[in-house]
């Protein structure tokens, strides 16, 4: 079982201003693999206008008709792509395979921590180099000293 690589997500880029993008992934069934796709379309800044899932419990076909945010700059496809490659399942193995074998420990969690002055907008610009470096934010504390620093703490993981 299985398909050309190239093949398991494929997106087709809008023809007009007014139409979605259209995202196709057909790969493996795994459970929250849905959640995981739409989160890291929404992570690239995209809005799912509609979405169509079909699943026999073993293989999946999904398509995600997506737009840009007005808000956002640029959509980088090609690491849009590679996400969603990376949060499918392996193709090369049967679903039933992939059932049998232990569940894979989860990925350690960095922290990161960020001294600075109170600055307007550095949660923002450090948020966007992580995500454009393609590590997954976990979680984000933002504290205050008496001293008028601030301390953020980033809790990430590889996105790979």
């Amino acid at each position: 079982m299985g398909i050309p690589w190239d093949d398991v997500v494929v997106i087709q880029q809008r023809k007009d201003l007014s139409e979605p993008c259209i995202v196709t992934v057909n790969c493996p069934d795994k459970a929250g693999l849905g959640c995981d796709l739409c989160r890291i379309i929404l992570e690239f800044g995209l809005r799912i206008t509609r979405a169509d899932i079909s699943t026999d419990g073993r293989w999946c076909y999904i398509v995600f008709w997506v737009l840009p945010h007005p808000a956002s700059v640029k959509v980088d496809w090609e690491s849009l792509k590679t996400r969603l490659l990376s949060a499918c399942p392996s193709c090369l193995f049967s679903h039933h395979f992939n059932q049998l074998s232990t569940s894979p420990s989860p990925p350690p969690i960095y922290l990161l921590k960020v001294w600075c002055l109170d600055q307007k907008g550095l949660l923002h610009d450090i948020n966007e180099i992580l995500c454009n470096l393609e590590l997954i934010i976990q979680r984000v504390k933002a504290m205050p000293t008496p001293d008028g620093r601030v301390l953020d703490m980033f809790f990430i993981t590889d996105g790979m």
